[in-house]
């Protein structure tokens, strides 16, 4: 049974061939009846009798035969629309792709006239050779290869999309500089796609065949991700159990998929998480991600949760000359410097003095304070941790004493500037202060019977290191305390 709108098409059919079968008809009893004679192929040729017309005789039998061809042609797209509409029909039930029907009818059309062009000219006028035209005709060619070169493009980008069905009509295409939209017409000249802002786009298959095209399938799931935040004093299992049971019972989320809640980032401000649900109709993401930033909210108030602000703490240091690692109080350090033995002559100004004018240095765990060998001008006083006194006997390192918060080294070298007697290594991180020759020669040069004291208490140390040490690893002269005292005074510079 066919449907009504076949049927129409059926008897306009029928009606345009009767007429052009009548004209072609009345055509040919015309010319027969002017003078026209069949030739032995059937064809109508000029007769003698009829060459009384001269050169109006041939000009007439030219245009009988133009409009053959006109009708002739007329007959061929008659014929072939209505051909290729039930063909095409057809197939488009069968697979429901109607922009590739579209698009290969409106191919297939243009080849068959073209053809059936060729056919027919050559039947009315067989002494003029078409090929030989337009092979010979190469600037023709070039200028309308040319003209017709974006046209021809578009042409053929939209048989290889079609052909490859990359997108469909009512899919969610996403193409880069141009637009995102739902598509809602493929031709052979472009895809058209009405944007989330109700705007049409039409962009051309060629443009489309070079880009990376983003496609959410209309008949697929595709997933979104939706992004928000809290603070870190916030439980991350809290956070998962109450979001998802949020999204879950926003519309338009999948059932089918369970929602994801996870962290993306441990940020500056807070945590930076991410919701990834998949919607029913994704052509309608753009609600859906609004309701549920909107439950996510409700959500995190009657929970108690907060999302992160952004904040930052600033940290201003002190600058100065010697920038200090860490910094002690004024009288965290005097209280160490007044507990060292060498420093007790020494009045509340002078120690004082020293405390100011002292630094604070830290080092890391087996990190050398002193080495052996070196000449130095400071010594150092434990103020946390814990450093060990380290000499070298028979090539191995023997720990000759551990020196703890509030005892002091390095002294002698400080004093009397001889090279350093012992390697000094911090045993963990540990601070000291250090005192730099600098800071006792205003002392010494204002009061000179201090050298006296400390050359004593020079001489006691050095007893006690030199009963230590085994006289093959470490040597002195051992000289007496008048001795010392002239070497401090000469060594300060007061002979």
């Amino acid at each position: 049974m066919l449907s009504d709108n076949l049927q129409r098409r059926v008897l306009v059919l029928v009606v345009w061939l009767a007429i052009l079968s009548f004209l072609l008809f009345f055509m040919t009893y015309l010319q027969i009846s002017i003078g026209f004679e069949r030739a032995a192929d059937g064809s109508l040729v000029l007769s003698e009798s009829a060459s009384y017309f001269g050169f109006g005789g041939t000009f007439l039998f030219t245009g009988f035969r133009v409009i053959r061809v006109i009708l002739w042609m007329s007959i061929v797209i008659v014929t072939v629309r209505f051909l290729l509409y039930v063909i095409f029909r057809a197939a488009t039930r069968s697979t429901g792709d109607n922009e590739l029907s579209s698009l290969g009818r409106t191919v297939l059309t243009v080849v068959i006239y073209i053809v059936a062009f060729f056919i027919i000219f050559q039947t009315q006028f067989p002494g003029i050779q078409l090929a030989p035209l337009f092979t010979g005709s190469t600037i023709l060619g070039i200028v309308v290869g040319l003209a017709l070169q974006d046209t021809l493009g578009n042409l053929f980008a939209g048989i290889a999309l079609q052909a490859d069905k990359s997108f469909q009509v009512g899919d969610v295409i996403t193409v880069p500089t141009q637009g995102q939209g739902i598509v809602e017409a493929v031709s052979w000249r472009g895809v058209k796609i009405r944007t989330f802002q109700d705007k049409v786009i039409l962009i051309s298959n060629s443009i489309i065949g070079k880009a990376t095209i983003e496609v959410a399938a209309k008949d697929h799931l595709n997933a979104r991700l939706v992004k928000f935040n809290t603070i870190y004093t916030t439980s991350p299992a809290k956070v998962i159990s109450v979001v998802r049971e949020a999204v879950r019972q926003v519309d338009n989320v999948s059932q089918k998929r369970r929602p994801k809640v996870r962290i993306w980032n441990l940020g500056d401000n807070g945590i930076d998480w991410e919701v990834k649900y998949w919607p029913n109709n994704y052509r309608t993401f753009n609600d859906t991600d609004a309701l549920i930033r909107q439950r996510i909210w409700y959500a995190f108030q009657r929970e108690g949760i907060d999302f992160a602000y952004p904040t930052r703490t600033i940290y201003t240091a002190r600058q100065s000359d010697e920038e200090e690692v860490f910094v002690e109080t004024a009288d965290e350090k005097l209280e160490r410097i007044n507990g060292v033995a060498i420093f007790a002559p020494l009045s509340t100004e002078e120690t004082e003095r020293i405390s100011r004018y002292s630094h604070v240095r830290v080092f890391a765990p087996e990190e050398p304070v002193i080495v052996a060998g070196e000449k130095g001008d400071s010594m150092f006083i434990v103020h946390s941790g814990s450093v060990s006194v380290r000499i070298k006997d028979n090539g191995e390192l023997r720990t000759l004493n551990t020196i703890k918060p509030g005892g002091f080294f390095g002294e002698m070298g400080l004093l009397s500037g001889e090279p350093r007697a012992a390697d000094v290594i911090a045993d963990c991180e540990t601070r000291v202060i250090e005192i730099r020759r600098s800071v006792l020669e205003p002392l010494f040069a204002s009061n000179p019977e201090l050298l006296r004291v400390i050359a004593e208490i020079v001489e006691e140390r050095r007893e006690v290191l030199e009963s230590e040490v085994d006289e093959t690893t470490f040597t002195t002269d051992s000289p007496d305390e008048a001795r010392t005292v002239d070497r401090l005074r000469k060594f300060f510079g007061f002979d």
